[in-house]
């Protein structure tokens, strides 16, 4: 397969920083919440729901905390009442950042998200202008230690994978969000374990940035994933190994 992803290593950035069980279980919780309201409390019926519920049991998330979090989305636990919001901005180094939002006081994190980008010296971008530099796709990454590469491009491919990367040791399954439940599904059924499996925004091209801008970048995600209103946060840029480290 062709193509060279930092996928792997940023989101093993990202897993560092998210380290703190109950915050991670807090986005989760909202994630599931908000695709319940929006499409119903089905995941069979609801697709978003469904990948949501997929990506909390991942991450060992018990069982009655994703019924409960169905129940808030759909009104039978009270009414969570979330909103949806995207920032685009420009981190040091000219990087650009997706900043995916889900908050019950848009004001509040409005406020909070610019405050963090300004302190870490970026700026907000305009409409589109960071948005067309990446694209949706399902990734399914597994430890190349454990699994060969071959047996996961026959598995995936045949399930409906895009594109296989073997990026420092760590294989890296593209997919259409459409395919990435079948796929991810495959994988599953092969009795092969998943070190992390999301549908992400993934750049099309990398920004090489040195050890000052990265320094200052990973400090500005950290920040962002802090933050309790913000769900998500991408980026493109194509950090020093002593910074992912």
């Amino acid at each position: 397969m062709s193509g060279h992803s930092k996928w792997a290593t940023i989101k093993h950035k990202k897993g560092a920083l998210d380290a703190k069980r109950g915050q991670m279980f807090t986005k989760l919780i909202k994630e599931i919440s908000i695709a319940a309201r929006m499409g119903g409390g089905d995941p069979e019926g609801n697709p978003r729901l469904r990948t949501a519920v997929l990506k909390a049991r991942a991450a060992n998330m018990p069982k009655d905390n994703i019924e409960r979090a169905i129940k808030k989305g759909t009104g039978e636990l009270g009414n969570a009442i979330y909103e949806e919001l995207t920032y685009e901005a420009y981190a040091p180094g000219g990087v650009a950042v997706l900043i995916e939002v889900l908050t019950d006081n848009k004001n509040r994190a409005a406020a909070e998200v610019r405050n963090i980008i300004s302190k870490a010296g970026g700026s907000l971008a305009t409409a589109n202008a960071v948005m067309r530099l990446f694209s949706r796709k399902g990734v399914i990454s597994l430890d190349g230690e454990k699994y060969t590469e071959d047996k996961v491009m026959e598995v995936a491919l045949e399930a409906g994978a895009d594109d296989i990367v073997n990026e420092d040791g760590e294989i890296v399954v593209y997919t259409t969000p459409e395919n990435f439940e079948a796929v991810l599904n495959a994988i599953n059924t092969a009795g092969m374990e998943t070190d992390g499996a999301e549908v992400s925004m993934v750049p099309e091209t990398y920004v090489d940035v040195d050890k000052d801008a990265g320094t200052k970048i990973s400090k500005l995600i950290e920040r962002l994933e802090e933050n309790d209103d913000v769900q998500n946060v991408y980026h493109n840029a194509n950090l020093p190994d002593d910074i992912e480290e």
